[in-house]
């Protein structure tokens, strides 16, 4: 249930793409160079996220799939506009592999993708902000952790077995309220819809992840509240192979029987979860300085045009890149 302000971004969001669209795209060409130049001076930060993103180290060739910038897919739209954003300041003819959507496979040949499984052979997923209007909506939180309700709060689609098994194990604790809001959802698993400040009023929220990543863990961390969850096993541009269990989250166990304890200790030691809170915070503001984001990504592209053999590197910049 979408707020005035919420809509009003997303119109916003929208008129701004259209407009860069309609505007003449050999002005944003021009400034690539520009743009390289000036993420050269970036600190050591944007080098580790950029080759982190894109772990590509050896030459390859786009498949026979690749779609050229000026030919990508339109839908879904959000997808296309988050790349366009940054595509379109490099030549039009570049072709790129990409898998637009939720990916729980590792792409066969290297492709641009929202998200990727976590583990080691994972270099041909290469991640791009995609749908970055949804996922990184990370809404301010007034409320102290110790002026929340102390009970613990999750609402979803059951779209996945951990999920039903959460509610499965949850149903006869009475500090916790969990359920689907989903019109489809089972009636013993349903429950009413809570906006992000309703469940911001909430000590403790559990981010369970669904088709791939949990899309509430980012706006969870950037919040007052505590976040509890099953260490991922999917990441975005967030990094969550990067979050620390006991640092930036709080580990539940497979079969959740460990929550009630995990809520009562950090009942009687509320200065441990705040510790755990402002780690959480300080890793969300890693992303919140639009220039950088930019930078990287560009650079995430501009690696993967040099090692696709479609661009010849400029020695400063790749220089920067492989460090």
């Amino acid at each position: 249930m979408a707020t005035i302000q919420r809509t009003t971004a997303r119109v916003f969001y929208y008129a701004r793409n259209v407009a860069r669209d309609i505007a003449p795209q050999a002005l944003f060409r021009r400034r690539l160079a520009g743009r390289l130049e000036k993420s050269l001076l970036a600190d050591g930060s944007v080098r580790q996220r950029l080759n982190y993103y894109n772990k590509l180290q050896d030459a390859f060739s786009p498949s026979p799939a690749a779609v050229r910038i000026d030919n990508l897919p339109f839908v879904p739209s959000m997808y296309y506009y988050d790349l366009k954003e940054i595509a379109r300041y490099f030549d039009p003819k570049l072709l790129i592999d990409l898998q637009f959507g939720d990916v729980v496979d590792v792409p066969e040949v290297p492709s641009l993708v929202k998200n990727r499984p976590i583990h080691a052979d994972n270099s041909n997923a290469i991640i791009l902000k995609f749908n970055k209007f949804r996922h990184f909506h990370m809404p301010a939180d007034a409320t102290a952790f110790a002026d929340k309700l102390p009970a613990v709060v999750w609402r979803g689609d059951l779209n996945n077995p951990i999920r039903t098994r959460f509610l499965d194990a949850v149903r006869d604790l009475p500090f916790c309220d969990a359920g689907s809001h989903k019109s489809y959802a089972p009636a013993e698993y349903s429950k009413p819809f809570l906006s992000i400040s309703q469940q911001q009023r909430y000590r403790y929220i559990v981010s369970l992840e669904g088709n791939d990543v949990a899309t509430n863990l980012k706006w969870i961390m950037n919040s007052n509240s505590l976040c509890l969850m099953l260490p991922p096993t999917y990441e975005t541009w967030f990094g969550e192979k990067q979050l620390e269990a006991n640092v930036h989250y709080v580990p539940l166990d497979p079969d959740f029987a460990d929550l009630a304890e995990k809520v009562r200790y950090f009942e009687q030691h509320p200065a441990a979860a705040e510790r755990i809170i402002a780690a959480a915070n300080a890793y969300c503001r890693t992303f919140a300085n639009e220039k950088a984001e930019q930078a990287i990504s560009l650079l995430v592209l501009y690696k993967y045009f040099v090692l696709s053999g479609q661009i010849e590197p400029d020695p400063e910049v790749w220089g920067y890149i492989t460090g």
